[in-house]
């Protein structure tokens, strides 16, 4: 069964066929796929596999025989395109007369829905993009098995050029996922076809309160599809992430596609304005359309309301009322099994049975010189950044020239969503070029967000510093002190650099775990020692507290004497293990042993730990293959040392530089 959220590019492409011609332009997209498939490929699944090979053949028959071109499949779904609306008309019809007259019993019958519609479309490299092949894919998921919908656009192009006995049926308007304005549906039916079908899936056919979403959806596609079946699995699910991450339109869309599986609909419960626990209740109370003069207020009151009914709950932004949350969402997973919980926070709520599922930031792709923009656009970051500034400017198109560039202001910002929006807000205004430049002003570039939305979301500066008032005291210190690592970290090193004054190092360990949960940290535990890093704007909102709090230069020498040891350390372990071993413990330190020598040596703070540290380093630099790097930090160091004062690091360093260009020499 295709999903009709799913990215386009990432789709399955198909071979077109040798006849086929490539229609560009204005389009009409003809999308089909069976429906209720994966039921059937489970209970029937020999039967299934012969059953979904035919109704292949007499679509690809269809389609064919009206100059249409399958431009890609996914198992069982369909997605081609046609030069005119009336073939396209045709190729539905016949497909859906053939699948009529196959006897698919063996698979308890077998049904096909349609979704028709016309409009321009991007095509590049054999595969279409934009609006309009959202909107048909859309418009088919609405419809039921051997269901031929049509868009008002196509049905105005066919209506006096369908087959002879094609009657269309007027649906009226719908609300589509993922679009602002609704379309106007009509049914195409045929003699001895059936036209009696359920009332439309469509947002306002089922019970829901889901906010109208007046942009598409970008990014989170795989996001999406991983998170549906986990709704089956687990009753109460807590999406964390860090701030501006996509929680919040994560969970709407996924609540328009689960719609119909909740008979009592999908109800969403804003919690983000709220400043008073005490609100939580009365909030979840009206989002449900739970009368409040018949109840109070109270977790006992919402959950006798909820005994007996399906339906999905989503809590959106709990984290500044998380024990009220907390309290509520356990007594509703305890008393109503038929409520599915889906919370969204910047951190988990710590209740039995909870499923926590960490939401990361987009997918960036790796610092190129040069990448090829339909390569970029498979990055949910990019394909967000170009959407949302080809909203505010018409002309901007990702190329070959600026693709780069973008993929560059993505990676730089971590990948977080709301940090690109804001980013690419400015490209009416501002070149892509200059844009990427003035990013190391971030946090007085990225403003002017939507005047409807939270103030915390209107600025990248506003958006941490939500996050930053809901910390205790020893988490702001900490916080702030950890910004001097220029990479990843360990436990044992923050204790080392950040203890003293209001956090000993016994006394590391809660707060960074803390951050962590509060995803103010990322934490990789795939080696033997988990180690934690900031992302890069956050990191570099903490260093600006660090340096209001005039803490920064202290922290940055016992920062530099650290990670000074840590390099001795490694140079008298050499040749102690496998070479190989060495490297890849050494590894995850350079980071931070190359900002102790820009701090020392660049910045001219203390040149001679430097020296030491670009000594200590040379047997890295050798074998690590990055001698060009290492002739620069010592050649710097030389050129600091004074031979008369520090003869024996003067000496350390001809050494060193010596045994590096030797290496350059014979290589």
């Amino acid at each position: 069964m295709l999903s009709s959220s799913m990215p386009h590019s990432t789709r399955a492409k198909e071979a077109p066929s040798k006849r086929a011609v490539l229609p560009t332009g204005t389009v009409t997209f003809l999308f089909s796929d069976i429906e209720g498939s994966t039921e059937r490929w489970e209970t029937h699944h020999d039967a299934m596999k012969a059953a979904v090979e035919r109704h292949e053949q007499l679509l690809r028959q269809a389609i064919s025989r009206y100059g249409g071109y399958i431009f890609k499949t996914l198992g069982d779904a369909f997605c081609s395109a046609f030069a005119t609306a009336p073939n396209a008309l045709n190729a539905a019809v016949d497909a859906q007369r053939a699948l009529g007259t196959e006897d698919f019993s063996a698979v308890q019958a077998l049904r096909v829905r349609m979704g028709l519609h016309t409009g321009y479309a991007d095509e590049r490299d054999a595969d279409y993009f934009g609006p309009t092949v959202n909107r048909v894919a859309r418009l088919m998921s609405i419809g039921h098995g051997a269901q031929v919908l049509l868009s008002d656009a196509t049905h105005a192009l066919v209506q006096n050029e369908a087959p002879p006995d094609t009657i269309f049926t007027d649906l009226g308007l719908h609300r589509l996922k993922d679009f602002a304005q609704p379309e106007h549906v009509w049914q195409a039916t045929f003699n001895g076809h059936k036209c009696d079908f359920p009332p439309l899936r469509s947002l306002d056919a089922l019970p829901n309160n889901l906010p109208i979403q007046v942009t598409s959806f970008r990014g989170r596609e795989q996001d999406l599809q991983d998170l549906k079946p986990r709704l089956i699995e687990h009753r109460l699910i807590t999406l964390v992430g860090a701030g501006g991450v996509g929680k919040t339109r994560l969970v709407a869309e996924l609540g328009a596609e689960v719609l119909d599986r909740f008979p009592d609909g999908v109800w969403i419960a804003d919690l983000a304005p709220i400043t008073e626990p005490e609100l939580v209740s009365s909030v979840v109370a009206k989002a449900l359309g739970v009368s409040q003069a018949q109840m109070r207020l109270s977790d006992e009151s919402i959950t006798q309301s909820l005994k007996g009914r399906q339906l999905l709950l989503v809590l959106d932004n709990c984290e500044h009322v998380l024990e009220t949350v907390a309290a509520l969402a356990h007594a509703i997973h305890c008393h109503c099994p038929n409520v599915r919980i889906l919370a969204t926070s910047r951190q988990a709520l710590g209740v039995p049975g909870e499923k926590v599922v960490r939401l990361e930031s987009l997918a960036v792709p790796y610092k190129l010189a040069s990448i090829d923009p339909a390569i970029a656009l498979e990055f949910g970051a990019v394909a967000l950044f170009a959407d949302r500034a080809s909203l505010v400017d018409q002309s901007f198109r990702l190329g070959g020239d600026n693709a780069p560039i973008v993929a560059d202001i993505c990676r730089r910002l971590d990948g977080i969503p709301l940090a690109i929006e804001l980013a690419a807000a400015r490209v009416n205004v501002m070149s892509v070029a200059n844009l990427a430049h003035r990013l190391d002003e971030r946090f007085k570039v990225l403003t002017g967000g939507s005047r409807t939305v939270l103030p915390r979301q209107k600025t990248l500066c506003a958006l941490f510093d939500w996050s930053y008032d809901l910390l205790g005291p020893e988490e702001r210190v900490l916080f702030n002190r950890l910004a001097i690592f220029a990479g990843s970290f360990t436990h044992d090193a923050a204790a080392c650099v950040c203890a003293g004054d209001g956090a000993e190092q016994a006394d590391v360990l809660d707060p960074i775990v803390s951050l962590a949960g509060k995803s103010l940290l990322v934490v990789d535990t795939s080696d033997d020692q988990e180690r934690y890093r900031m992302l890069e704007s956050t990191r570099e909102y903490a260093l600006a507290k660090l340096t209001a709090s005039g803490e920064r230069e202290r922290l940055a020498r016992r920062y530099a004497d650290y990670f000074c040891g840590v390099a001795q350390r490694a140079e008298k372990s050499f040749g102690a293990m496998q070479l190989s071993e060495w490297l890849a413990r050494l590894e995850p330190e350079v980071e931070n042993l190359r900002a102790t020598m820009d701090w020392s040596l660049v910045k001219g703070q203390e040149p001679a730990l430097g020296a030491c540290v670009a000594v200590a380093l040379q047997m890295f630099w050798w074998h690590g293959g990055v001698e060009a790097e290492g002739i620069r930090w010592i050649g710097l160091a030389r050129r600091q040392i004074d031979e008369a004062e520090q003869p024996r690091i003067a000496a350390q360093l001809r050494q060193a530089i010596a045994l590096l260009m030797s290496r350059v020499l014979h290589s």
